[in-house]
């Protein structure tokens, strides 16, 4: 019942935001005013037309009307009015909620097994929006759509039938503002972790959606059937609809919505904030694993507790760091208190939390402790087993490491953070999930705790002393994604699109935002310099991390201006990793600009 309420909540929100309003002209028109009773014409051919439908031929018209009629002076082409039933604003809010839910669930994993491009159902969704609008402006070219359809009744892509098609078509080119509710929704479906909560979530923020896009959509037929000049001019009426749709579509193929979306303030930022401080463990436990697991996920207990069997290692692709590669089993480990860490190897976090779990690793593995590090990966450049040995070397991880690429052992665990640990004691049960960072001491004592119960009598060395750099600024910037799937921080006046651009740095750069200058590529994850290319920030933190990648060099110079006389070089070779650009003994407020040599990849900023 919670996750019904936040799946409402979330979808209806979403349904009132910036994001929804490029849509809202076609709802309007097409799912609204078109829907609305035209006035039955005095014209004997277009009065039996009307009241049988659009579909009924001309010519048969003609014969059926004058042969009990006195013959009046007709013209050669009559009026094509179709007729409505008032149930094409349901069919087209239903047409798109039900497309956009299949595809942010299914759609990633469609697209993936049948190895397609990324973006083609979005394309698709595109070209058949353009083909209904010129079907609207052109009747010829709307038989031509018709003709694959012949077979079903009063058949007509204007009629009511033709708005679900329109609904359908919505729902794949309609992509909402991400709040917390969509985003457990896409990690759901692009994960595979889809279960019965899952769609029961998906189908609740669907309907919530739903609710004032429909709401919008009678509104439209309401002044349509009101307004006389509306009911008389259904001719004008498709042809604007016409011209809307692919006036959309256009808009949508340059990413011109965009700078709709910027430049109207987020008024349900606020909302959305709300949702994901009070309910982010309700949301991953939905999305995730059920039962005891869960419950100790949601929880924020530092005890040790019962959490139910440890789920086995699924899925993995190889191993790393263990004698001749072997794969490992949570039962060849039975006996053994296991630490289970998922991580990836360019997250900030997940290499603060490493240092820890490497010195309990060193400190307790001759005394029955084993840690497997699952390595999950975040971004595409971490799915290369390469990548990730070279960056456990460089961080010196030694305990085995577990290649996830296919997130099966993710899924097992419902997992959705990075890093997470869980604690596994020596029967094969978890004692305790920690998701995110710190607490560290708290950490280690638990893992104390069960080794000497494993093995009584056992004389455990002095606690590790590593110091716990975990930030502790409140208002410390957010990790901040470049690539143009989770871009969230851009400020700038060029559109944020894929695609090489030249941009215009802004002239101040908002806090916790940044701006580009010069040519840019850009793409999903990542982002790459193609001359004179530079990123200003305005940062609240201690430390600012850029993660980038290829080969080239870093010039970073304080604040928002660059100068070659208080440059810091750096050189950048190989896969992508994090280099430090801005460190600093306390939190402080500031700007840093940093200009990449051509071909550098640029990929997040995190913070510390």
């Amino acid at each position: 019942m919670t996750l019904l309420l936040i799946g409402l909540l979330g979808g209806f929100i979403t349904g009132i935001s910036p994001c929804i309003l490029p849509v809202l002209p076609v709802i309007f028109l097409s799912g609204g005013v078109q829907s609305a009773r035209p006035e039955f014409s005095k014209d004997p051919v277009n009065a039996l037309r009307e009241k049988v439908g659009a579909g009924i031929p001309s010519a048969v018209a003609r014969r059926a009307a004058t042969a009990t009629l006195p013959q009046p002076d007709l013209p050669d082409e009559p009026q094509l009015i179709p007729r409505s039933s008032g149930l094409r604003p349901y069919l087209v809010i239903l047409g798109l909620v039900l497309s956009f839910s299949v595809f942010t669930l299914f759609g990633t994993l469609i697209i993936q097994a049948l190895h397609l491009p990324d973006d083609l159902i979005r394309w698709i969704g595109l070209i058949v929006l353009v083909l209904l609008g010129i079907g609207l402006i052109v009747p010829r070219f709307e038989s031509i759509l018709e003709k694959p359809f012949s077979w079903i009744p009063q058949r007509a892509v204007g009629t009511d039938r033709g708005g679900f098609v329109l609904g359908i078509v919505l729902g794949a080119v309609y992509v909402p503002c991400a709040g917390p509710v969509l985003a457990a929704i896409t990690v759901a479906g692009a994960t595979g972790r889809i279960g019965l909560q899952t769609v029961a979530l998906t189908l609740s923020f669907a309907i919530g959606t739903a609710i004032p896009l429909l709401f919008f959509a009678l509104a439209g037929r309401r002044v349509g059937e009101r307004l006389r000049s509306f009911r008389k001019h259904q001719r004008v009426i498709r042809t604007v609809s016409g011209v809307v749709m692919i006036a959309l579509a256009v808009a949508l193929t340059f990413n011109l919505t965009d700078a709709i979306q910027r430049a109207i303030p987020d008024y349900t930022a606020a909302v959305n904030s709300f949702i994901e401080h009070t309910t982010p463990q309700g949301l991953a436990a939905g999305a995730g694993v059920a039962g005891a697991l869960a419950s100790c996920q949601a929880s924020a207990s530092e005890n040790l507790q019962n959490c139910g069997a440890a789920p086995a290692f699924t899925g993995i692709q190889s191993w790393q760091n263990t004698p001749s590669d072997t794969p490992l089993t949570l039962k060849g480990l039975r006996g053994k208190v296991v630490l289970v860490d998922f991580w990836a190897y360019s997250c900030i976090n997940c290499q603060r939390e490493i240092a820890h779990v490497d010195a309990w690793y060193s400190a307790y593995r001759d005394l029955g402790f084993e840690v497997v590090g699952v390595h999950t990966p975040e971004y595409a450049f971490e799915h290369d087993p390469a990548n990730v040995a070279s960056g456990a070397k460089r961080l010196g991880i030694q305990y085995p490491i577990a290649i996830d690429n296919d997130y099966g052992t993710w899924n097992a665990y419902g997992n959705n953070s990075w890093p997470a640990a869980y604690l596994v004691d020596a029967k094969g049960n978890v004692r305790h999930v920690a998701i995110g960072e710190g607490n560290y001491g708290g950490e280690e004592s638990l893992i104390r705790q069960l080794i000497t119960k494993a093995r009584p009598g056992v004389t455990l060395p002095k606690a590790t002393d590593v110091p716990d750099t975990s930030p502790t600024n409140p208002s410390q910037t957010p990790e901040t994604y470049l690539g143009t799937q989770r871009a969230e921080g851009y400020a700038g006046p060029t559109s944020y699109a894929d695609g090489t651009r030249t941009f215009a740095m802004p002239k101040t750069v908002p806090q916790d935002r940044y701006g580009l200058g010069g040519t840019w590529t850009l793409a999903g994850e990542s982002i790459t310099a193609k001359g004179g290319s530079s990123i200003t920030l305005h940062y609240d933190a201690s430390k600012v991390y850029l993660d980038v990648g290829g080969s080239g060099t870093l010039t970073v110079t304080q604040g928002s201006t660059p100068s070659a006389t208080s440059a810091t070089t750096f050189k950048v070779s190989g896969a992508p990793d994090i280099y430090t650009v801005v460190s600093s003994s306390s939190p402080k407020r500031g700007t840093v600009t940093i200009q990449l040599s051509p071909r550098l990849a640029a990929y997040s900023f995190t913070f510390g």
